[in-house]
């Protein structure tokens, strides 16, 4: 098996990826930005390089075999490219996408879906093998309340369709298995937790793991918009990211996919707020 190349290698998924492969002892090069800063562990060949830039890919993508693809933007500018460099030199791509995509729909319900489904098309066409893990909504996500909690106990957002909200160590537990292992080409594998919680839920949780009482407040889209644009967030993001508030369908959707391929049951939201609380806490 050649070396494994990981991007958003520094984020919480990608990150997570890391230290498994390290952890099953699986030689691991990590594309980042900024290599002084990244902040990995001892073992990982850090790389420069910048999906952004996909003259800076080549070296990084030298001698890998299999690339863990995490696509940071808001549009799939600048992929065909970045796929294309990809193709010259691996043989397969795990790309991490939605579980909110639906293939079935000629336009998906919201902006951050209609990239993942445009990215599994292009990553099918481009030639290379490929699987597809689409992941619900990242435990991690829940660190943006970080502040609220600390400061006031209350969450302040619009509502979002509840979901069943996956650990991030899951989701890369699922990595590891598709990136080291045969038998994954051309999967589509949907990975969920194993409750669907709303966000007030979530918040509560947050709650009864630091000890304080916490509460989740709705708030309207245009009120939460104002806010995250003073709160210097770029207007495409906050855009994309309110855009499934009132657009979003509600799903029930459970699915045993994490400890079908890890041989593990998925984690509880409870377990991850339980490991985090330190950041919750004034």
């Amino acid at each position: 098996m050649g070396e494994i190349l990981v991007t958003g290698a520094t984020g919480n998924v990608g990150r997570q990826v890391v230290v498994q492969l390290l952890a099953a002892r699986v030689a691991v090069r990590a594309l980042v930005r900024d290599p002084e800063s990244a902040g990995l562990p001892e073992g990982v060949e850090v790389v420069g390089g910048d999906l952004a830039r996909p003259d800076t890919l080549e070296g990084a993508l030298a001698g890998r075999d299999t690339v863990f693809l995490i696509w940071p933007f808001l549009t799939t500018e600048g992929a065909p490219a970045v796929l294309e460099a990809i193709g010259r030199h691996a043989r397969r791509v795990v790309y991490l996408s939605s579980s909110g995509v639906n293939e079935d729909g000629e336009r998906q319900t919201d902006p951050i879906n209609q990239l993942h489904a445009d990215m599994e098309r292009l990553i099918e066409g481009s030639g290379t093998e490929w699987t597809f893990l689409r992941s619900n909504t990242i435990a991690f996500n829940a660190r943006g309340w970080a502040e609220q909690i600390r400061t006031t106990r209350v969450v302040r957002g619009p509502d979002i369709a509840a979901t069943a909200v996956i650990h991030e160590r899951d989701v890369a537990a699922v990595a590891v298995r598709a990136l080291t292992e045969g038998g994954y080409t051309g999967a589509k594998h949907v990975l969920t937790g194993p409750q669907v919680l709303s966000r007030a839920e979530q918040v509560h949780t947050i709650g009864e793991a630091i000890g304080r009482p916490t509460r989740f407040e709705e708030v309207p889209v245009e009120v939460a918009r104002r806010q995250m644009l003073a709160d210097g967030r770029p207007p495409a993001l906050v855009d994309a990211l309110l855009a499934g508030a009132g657009t979003r369908p509600e799903s029930s959707l459970i699915t045993s996919a994490v400890e079908e391929i890890t041989g593990a049951p998925a984690r509880t939201f409870r377990s991850w707020a339980e490991e985090h609380a330190d950041g919750f806490r004034s």
